[in-house]
């Protein structure tokens, strides 16, 4: 009889096969030229959808180019600049800074290091993973952001809820080959058919093999939050 982690890992290869096929192409939805736009995209990006991240980046990324435009420019210009970003004016002390801290510390280079990258200002360790993942090409984790925490959890890969504990158990289940891809398979399933506040369950890939559909889940399903 296997153990609970097998069941898991099995779990996770059933739902990376699937999701495999039913987005053959899934991948970042960020539009970015360059490390240091990709570092600044995905800043932004935090409760804010990639759609409006993508808008207010395309005029953006064209007066701000190097660290040194960042680090230059005032706070209330950075805020003005991607006005419509939610907490653009915090957002914006984060780019200032980043800036700074590229140039005084990286020589105007965005860091390989996960501890680099989480040293500068506004960078979590999600946001440190994109980084190192897409402008790197160093998988050392799997990012979660708010679609991995709600489906990991729907479909019986964890039972955790902070995303640093998430991610732990994800890494101890998802084969190391998808770690990069699990992240954005489950976003483009979350976007499609697993939704924050409901779920097309009858329209899923998963159903079958899915424990809050089934009713044997401790996560509420039209919230992704534990009971």
């Amino acid at each position: 009889m296997g153990t609970p982690r097998d069941s898991r890992r099995a779990q996770a290869e059933t739902v990376v096969e699937r999701l495999h096929e039913e987005y053959p192409d899934s991948t970042i939805s960020l539009n970015y030229a360059s490390r240091l736009e990709l570092l600044v995209a995905v800043v932004l990006s935090a409760q804010c959808t990639d759609e409006r991240v993508n808008e207010v980046t395309s005029d953006l990324f064209e007066t701000y180019t190097t660290p040194e435009d960042y680090a230059n420019a005032t706070q209330d210009e950075l805020a003005d600049a991607i006005y419509g970003i939610t907490f653009h004016n915090n957002k914006a002390g984060y780019l200032q800074g980043i800036g700074e801290q590229l140039l005084a510390e990286h020589d105007g280079e965005v860091p390989d290091e996960m501890s680099a990258l989480t040293d500068l200002p506004g960078v979590g360790r999600k946001t440190a993973n994109v980084v190192l993942q897409h402008a790197h090409d160093v998988v050392e984790g799997i990012v979660v952001d708010t679609h991995v925490q709600r489906l990991s959890r729907r479909l019986g890969l964890t039972t955790e809820e902070r995303p640093e504990a998430i991610e732990q158990d994800l890494l101890d289940v998802v084969p190391e080959s998808e770690w990069q891809q699990f992240t954005h398979l489950l976003i483009d399933h979350g976007r499609a058919v697993c939704g924050a506040r409901s779920a097309d369950c009858d329209a899923c890939v998963l159903a079958d093999v899915c424990p809050s559909e089934q009713g044997d889940s401790d996560v509420d399903l039209a919230s992704g939050e534990a009971w």
